[in-house]
């Protein structure tokens, strides 16, 4: 893909989910969370751009730190993500204050490591970003599955203790 597609690709993909993070989204465990994460690490690896021919090592290098990087940054971000259940028993999750430090702290990290590969005189590809991006959505969805995983199902039809006690109308703060 040409540099301006591979741009284009990932602002799109950052604009989608910085948009969605703050508002309710329901989730679904049973659904195909790996879906989209999927589609976007064989877009990354199908382009031959991902580490730089003329260092190789250091590419490679930078690429595995970046990958680290987007796996805490997924990990930070599900788990600073708030799940509740509605009162039909479907599971909704919004992303928190918190949640935005992650994504700082992350988009700091990155912008660090494009400042590493310069003087080093590596050449950083979109790929290595939209890999990146793949790993964030991937980690981020599958923990989030995962938590939501005993809130569903048959857990919500099943009288529980304070089944009939008056809920408060305000919601907890995290």
């Amino acid at each position: 893909m040409p540099g301006v597609a591979d741009a284009l690709l990932i602002t799109a993909v950052a604009v989608v989910v910085i948009a969605r993070q703050f508002r309710p989204q329901r989730i679904d465990a049973r659904r195909r969370w790996w879906l989209v994460p999927a589609i976007l690490a064989v877009l990354a690896l199908r382009e031959p751009g991902l580490l730089d021919a003329h260092h190789p090592v250091t590419s490679a290098l930078l690429a595995g730190a970046e990958l680290v990087v987007a796996v805490g940054i997924g990990c930070g971000w599900a788990w600073t993500t708030r799940i509740h259940t509605a009162d039909d028993g479907s599971v909704w999750a919004r992303s928190t204050r918190a949640s935005a430090g992650v994504w700082a702290a992350g988009v700091a990290l990155r912008v660090g490591l494009v400042l590493l590969g310069i003087p080093l005189g590596v050449h950083q590809d979109g790929s290595a970003l939209l890999l990146s991006a793949a790993a964030l959505l991937l980690v981020r969805s599958g923990i989030l599955a995962r938590r939501a995983r005993p809130l569903t199902g048959g857990a919500a039809t099943r009288p529980a203790y304070g089944d009939g006690v008056a809920r408060p109308t305000w919601k907890e703060r995290v």
